[in-house]
């Protein structure tokens, strides 16, 4: 199995890419977010790989972070979608978004990409709801603030509750919640007005 390819940017296409590697020219498919963050033409660039095999080809994806490579296995684990969905998924969501959506159960937020309809989200969320938990859609974000958020969890569950509440969707209300720094002596209240006022910036 190939882990990674580290090498120069040779060439950026619509939906790949190709790394030189001491004169060898890796061709990696790749989400349109990865594009979007590479370096110039003919600079150093590190790709974390997966290698699908099949008796007429083999192809490369890769992506710029080993979360964005775990996140897309446990993707093409779910029955029914392949790597081309699991790419395009993660091309029009960031890892942190798919996983707001999957704890807050909307279906229609991942059923946006194309080629992934209404009934593929849905088993997308039921297969994957008990592989992600909710300090994993805050760990990338809030690590920062772990220790003083050790008894945070209840008033951000509260918030969230609180947000769905008044009409929000609960990946809506994740996704405001996120980025707040949630002491332990913080009331509810406190929390919901801090993510009110950036939902309404967003």
């Amino acid at each position: 199995m190939i882990s990674y390819i580290k090498g120069n940017l040779a060439d950026i296409m619509p939906d790949s890419i190709v790394i030189d590697v001491s004169g060898i020219g890796w061709q990696v498919y790749v989400p349109t977010q990865v594009s979007d963050r590479l370096p110039s033409i003919g600079q150093p660039v590190k790709i974390h790989t997966w290698l699908q095999v099949r008796e007429d080809a083999m192809t490369l994806f890769g992506f710029l972070t080993k979360d964005e490579l775990r996140i897309f296995k446990l993707l093409i684990g779910v029955s029914g979608v392949g790597p081309k969905n699991a790419l395009a998924v993660l091309s029009v969501m960031t890892t942190d978004d798919l996983r707001f959506a999957i704890l807050g159960d909307d279906a229609k937020a991942i059923a946006k990409t194309p080629g992934v309809g209404t009934k593929t989200a849905q088993r997308l969320i039921l297969e994957l709801k008990d592989k992600i938990s909710l300090e994993d859609a805050f760990e990338q974000k809030l690590t920062h603030v772990q220790e003083t958020q050790a008894d945070g969890s209840g008033v951000k569950a509260e918030a969230v509750m609180a947000l769905t509440a008044l009409g929000y969707s609960s990946s809506e209300a994740f996704k405001a919640l996120d980025g707040i720094e949630i002491t332990k002596d913080m009331e509810v209240e406190t929390l919901l007005k801090q993510a009110l006022k950036k939902m309404a910036i967003l």
